[in-house]
């Protein structure tokens, strides 16, 4: 990775500093209602009932101040705090009657604080505007997800290869069979390593290094959850994962792919990878790629 300039943090800093201002963050009564942004956004959130341990998680929030913003709530006769019918651990809060009644408020005057940010531009100035913030969310969110090497039996590493099963047995027109999934002892200690995308606690993608023979490795089951995807995460998991190969001698990486796979086989190419001739029989590779590594990645 190449080192953070001073001017971007600067410019950073300088963005965040003129937004919350223009949208009135800091205002103790914000969208002219009777409250803060925090428990505004608290309201928000709470939408139509969740446990205070997923609010804790999404919005990563301290669990004595999350507590006493939804104290400040009920007090107010806005929510109602109960206990899960099934769960006595889970503490759960959803609106009240007047609750529902703020947040549709909030939501209109939130929707009228955006337009009014919008109307003064043209056409093409909006058009450039958001998608320049759509673009700076999508980077933000890949900023935010970290790339952790984990056992390959961890239950992490099998739920995520669980899912990039039953997702490409729903692309492959012939569907796959479990059973090719890389077993825990080869993507583990001396033979390998198993890699795990991580968003704000939860995982989102993975990928496997496996020895095949001196000096060469194989990549295998590069994935990324849905909701993840299009943010650049793939290229991330590449990454780590020829790092770790040069850090362990590798000078080749192999992988193979199937025909289905189109966005796959262009990111490899994209990548260095270029194809070659097939150098194992797997019944569902139709192209095969190889990589030479000079060093660690970058």
């Amino acid at each position: 990775m190449d080192p953070v300039s001073t001017e971007h943090v600067a410019e950073i800093r300088r963005f965040n500093r003129y937004f919350t201002r223009r949208v009135g963050a800091l205002d103790e009564h914000y969208l002219g209602q009777d409250r803060p942004l925090g428990e505004a956004r608290l309201l928000f959130e709470i939408g139509e009932g969740v446990s205070l341990r997923e609010l804790r998680t999404r919005l990563r929030l301290d669990a004595g101040y999350l507590s006493r913003m939804a104290k400040t709530l009920q007090s107010q006769g806005l929510v109602r705090v109960s206990v899960h019918p099934h769960d006595s651990r889970l503490r759960m809060v959803e609106p009240t009657r007047a609750g529902r009644v703020e947040l549709k408020e909030q939501n209109r005057r939130a929707d009228a604080l955006a337009a009014g940010l919008l109307e003064g531009l043209t056409g093409p100035q909006r058009a450039r505007l958001t998608e320049a913030m759509s673009t700076a969310q999508r980077l933000l969110r890949l900023a935010a997800i970290t790339v952790d090497r984990v056992d390959g039996a961890a239950p992490v590493a099998r739920a995520c290869l669980d899912a990039y099963a039953a997702d490409i047995d729903a692309r492959f027109p012939e569907g796959f069979d479990k059973t090719d999934l890389v077993r825990p002892e080869e993507v583990s200690g001396a033979a390998g390593a198993f890699f795990v995308a991580y968003e704000e606690s939860r995982a989102v993608g993975c990928g496997a290094l496996r020895r095949l023979e001196p000096g060469v490795g194989e990549i295998r089951h590069v994935w990324v959850h849905p909701d993840a995807r299009r943010l650049g995460l793939a290229r991330r998991i590449l990454t780590a994962l020829e790092t770790e190969a040069a850090a362990r001698g590798f000078t080749v990486l192999r992988l193979d792919t199937h025909a289905s796979l189109t966005e796959a086989q262009r990111m490899y190419r994209a990548c260095g990878y270029t194809e070659i001739p097939p150098y194992v029989d797997h019944v569902y590779a139709d192209h095969w790629f190889e990589k030479r590594l000079s060093g660690p990645a970058s």
